[in-house]
Parts: C-alpha cells; sequence; structure tokens
C-alpha cells in the first residue's frame, strides 16, 4: 500500500480512484483529524480564561506522569538508577510539594511556614533523606498525595480571576509561578519515563 502511495506521489497521473490509495488516505484523514480533536487547551467550567488554560495544561501533563508511573511495581517504584538518582516515588513527591509551595506563594505571599516544612522538605529538596525516607510505599502512595495537591490547587485557583493571575509576587507574577509549575512538572515528567524505561 505504502508503494502504491509512493507511486501516486511520484506519477500524479495515476487515476486514484482506480487504486486502494483513496481509502488509505481517508483513513489516515479521518483517524489525524480525531487525533488532533482530542489534544486542545480548553478552559473547564468555573475557571477565567487564562486560568483555565493553565488548568487544562496542568492536568494534561498530570495524566501523562500518570500514565508512566501507574504500572511500577514496589522495585520500580523505589527503582534508583544510580547511588545520586531520586526514585520515581519520590520524584512524583517532589513535583507535589513543589506544587505545594506554589500555592502558599502565590496565595499567602509567603513560604512554607515550620509545619509545612516538616511536611515537604525533604521532598523539595530530595537528595540523601528522601532516598532514606521515600521507599517501600507503592506507587498509589505518591499519587494520592499529587492527587491531593492538585485538588487544592484547581479549588484555590477557582477563587481568582486573569486580573490575578497578572498581578506580580514580589519580582514574579502569579502567571509566571504556575508556568514554573508546569514546566517543572513537564521536565520530570521527561527524567521519570527515561528511569522508568531503564528499569529491567
Amino acid at each position: 500500500m505504502t508503494s502504491k502511495i509512493h507511486d501516486y506521489i511520484q506519477n500524479p497521473k495515476i487515476d486514484i480512484r482506480k487504486t486502494q490509495v483513496l481509502p488509505v488516505l481517508l483513513i489516515l484523514l479521518l483517524s489525524t483529524s480525531t487525533l488532533f480533536s482530542q489534544i486542545e487547551i480548553k478552559v473547564p467550567k468555573g475557571y477565567s480564561n487564562d486560568i483555565g488554560n493553565m488548568i487544562s495544561m496542568l492536568d494534561n501533563l498530570k495524566g501523562r506522569v500518570e500514565r508512566i508511573v501507574r504500572n511500577l511495581d514496589q522495585e520500580g517504584t523505589d527503582f534508583l538508577l544510580d547511588d545520586n538518582a531520586n526514585s520515581p516515588g519520590a520524584i512524583i513527591y517532589h513535583l507535589a510539594a513543589t506544587e505545594a509551595y506554589y500555592q502558599v506563594y502565590t496565595f499567602e505571599g509567603r513560604t512554607f511556614n515550620a509545619e509545612e516544612k516538616k511536611k515537604w522538605e525533604t521532598a523539595l529538596s530530595l537528595g540523601d533523606e528522601a532516598r532514606a525516607e521515600f521507599k517501600d510505599k507503592p506507587i498509589s502512595y505518591y499519587m494520592d498525595i499529587f492527587d491531593d495537591v492538585r485538588k487544592k490547587t484547581k479549588e484555590l485557583l477557582k477563587t481568582k480571576d486573569d486580573k490575578w493571575f497578572a498581578e506580580t509576587n514580589d519580582s514574579m507574577s502569579n502567571h509566571w509561578a504556575w508556568f514554573h509549575v508546569m514546566e517543572h512538572q513537564a521536565n520530570h515528567m521527561g527524567q521519570l519515563a527515561m528511569i522508568t524505561k531503564r528499569i529491567k
């Protein structure tokens, strides 16, 4: 079939109606249009435009992260690529901790308090302490933490509008802060994809 398409491209005088090329092209066109119609940034109900676009992108990335890790067994969840690496479980916890930090930063204009540091500091910093602490728990444990943080993010952002989103908090706008959460998540998504391919 590929050779017939190639022949038509090379010799467009071929009567396409008398070949099997047309059905193949129609199938490709329909499947491609369906695929692209599902890949869109769409404002969820109840959000202002810019905030809703950000929520759409954040949730899309989170879903892709979840697809990478959801089938990991305990060995995979705790897998360390080398002595200085972070496990998939720890990375998911790190994503949740970072998002929790930007919640208090953008909504309350502060950094973590003492209680929050106790809860999130190890996951935020990673390293030796995280390697020692974040193990022997299933991937669902880490994803549940991430789910809870995202739920709170969405509840908080629903109370704000695009004027607030554009406001500057110190030298950083709220919009840029949540863009950073998104790019940070995308960065670790690539890392998780690479790590999980190395798990034997």
